[in-house]
């Protein structure tokens, strides 16, 4: 697949932005970077560079404003749309999009969890076949992952070839998915983040966003506490996501995905996350310009300093992993009897479960899973996950003592851990010797 020149629709926003320099970059392609404000858009450009550490690709990226988008569309071998994610919007430029393109370009959408058939149908029958949906995972370059999605009419020579274009030139780690909501990544990624949580307010006597953070935190296997994950990613995106899939789904973790009351509390009152300098957490500048951390006290209503939590079953992982004892790390975690411990075994329990069972259901294989997670969170894969814990077997065992029945008779546990393959990836660099 020959690809010269593409057009980024949305390109002034993070992800269209930050898409635009992985396609200048890697694939070393002419990007049109389409906004609504040029001034905004060059800025965009600058970031973009920037987001791949190469400001010599400011070449190939071209800043443009929406009376020009007609234009660019027929200079492009292929149109990315990446947008806002409101299925209205995105219908509303794919008819603007459908009225310039050509039957032999191809139209993607950078939706992390929409209908890919209900926005092909802004297109004709012929362009539906050339229409799917590209999910990049942010900051794409350092997040590899890549889900393409076809919709129903989708061309499958197309999606061959455009696969073999993301793994082979954008360097991408690349899954195809199923067009259901949140698709694969995000729909495993976000339930575990926002059953994290519903257990903050659950556990907001003992300290609530902070407290659970500090149960699931460096040393289980992810880059960022998943609570915190919420606030880099935007909370308003996080309760889009949140809310599409319990609408849209109906598996035996669909309640695990209710938003809790107090973070649309938080959302109402616009604090929503990094990108506003406050949401769950908040980062103060003090003097002398120390930086001082802040959480949201869900049982007070109000901000104040991060604890630093004690966890003994915390301090036993984390001496062992920085040792080098990764196995009695885990043993440590399975021994302690502590409550904040087993609450550490059924989230990371429930994590391979609920993603080995969801990906069988839409059609994938366990591997799937383990790319999805590894490459689009940077969070340890649920099959090296099975293998850390001292593998099928053991991993089995520990569910059946942990989770609940309502889990275990939904699921089919024998069948879907019969399925479990060992992984590609080495748990242990995941894990990080810190509290």
């Amino acid at each position: 697949m020959d690809i010269h020149t593409i057009t980024v629709i949305g390109a002034n926003g993070t992800m269209g932005c930050n898409i635009a320099g992985i396609f200048a970059s890697f694939g070393n392609c002419k990007v049109y970077m389409v906004g609504r404000d040029i001034s905004t858009v060059e800025n965009a450009a600058l970031k973009a560079a920037l987001s791949v550490k190469g400001d010599s690709i400011l070449r190939n990226l071209i800043p443009k404003d929406y009376s020009q988008l007609s234009q660019c569309i027929q200079d492009s071998e292929l149109i990315f749309e990446s947008i806002v994610e409101d299925l209205q919007v995105k219908r509303e430029i794919n008819y603007k999009i459908a009225k310039n393109v050509q039957p032999w370009q191809i139209v993607c959408t950078g939706t992390s969890g929409l209908s890919i058939e209900n926005l092909a149908g802004c297109f004709t029958e012929e362009m539906k076949q050339r229409y799917l949906g590209v999910h990049f995972f942010n900051p794409p370059y350092n997040m590899t992952l890549c889900e393409i999605i076809p919709g129903k009419y989708t061309d499958r020579e197309l999606v061959k070839e455009l696969r073999n274009y993301m793994e082979q030139v954008l360097v991408r780690t690349t899954v195809e998915v199923k067009d259901t909501p949140a698709f694969l990544g995000n729909r495993i990624g976000f339930q575990f983040i926002n059953q994290a949580m519903q257990y903050a307010e659950k556990y907001k006597y003992n300290g609530g966003i902070d407290y659970i953070d500090a149960i699931l935190g460096p040393f289980t296997g992810r880059s960022m506490p998943p609570i915190e994950t919420a606030d880099f990613v935007g909370l308003d995106i996080h309760k889009a996501i949140v809310d599409h899939i319990h609408m849209n789904t109906n598996d035996y973790a669909k309640d695990s995905f209710v938003l809790p009351e107090y973070a649309d509390r938080i959302i109402q009152a616009g604090n929503l996350g990094r990108k506003a300098g406050k949401g769950l957490y908040q980062s103060v500048e003090k003097e002398a310009g120390e930086r001082k951390k802040y959480v949201y006290d869900i049982l007070k209503g109000e901000y104040r300093e991060v604890y630093h939590y004690s966890f003994p079953f915390a301090e036993d992982m984390i001496l062992e992993l920085r040792n080098g004892n990764y196995g009695e790390a885990f043993e440590s975690l399975k021994n302690n009897q502590s409550e904040e411990a087993k609450l550490c075994m059924r989230f990371i329990l429930d994590y391979i479960v609920y993603a080995l069972a969801i990906t069988d259901e839409i059609g994938g294989i366990p591997s799937d899973a383990d790319d999805v997670m590894a490459a689009g969170f940077h969070w340890i894969p649920p099959l090296a996950f099975v293998e850390a814990l001292g593998g099928r077997t053991e991993t089995r065992k520990l569910s059946q003592k942990y989770l609940s029945e309502k889990i275990l008779n939904k699921i089919g546990l024998e069948r879907l851990f019969r399925q479990v393959d060992q992984s590609k990836y080495d748990y242990r660099k995941y894990l990080r010797a810190k509290p």
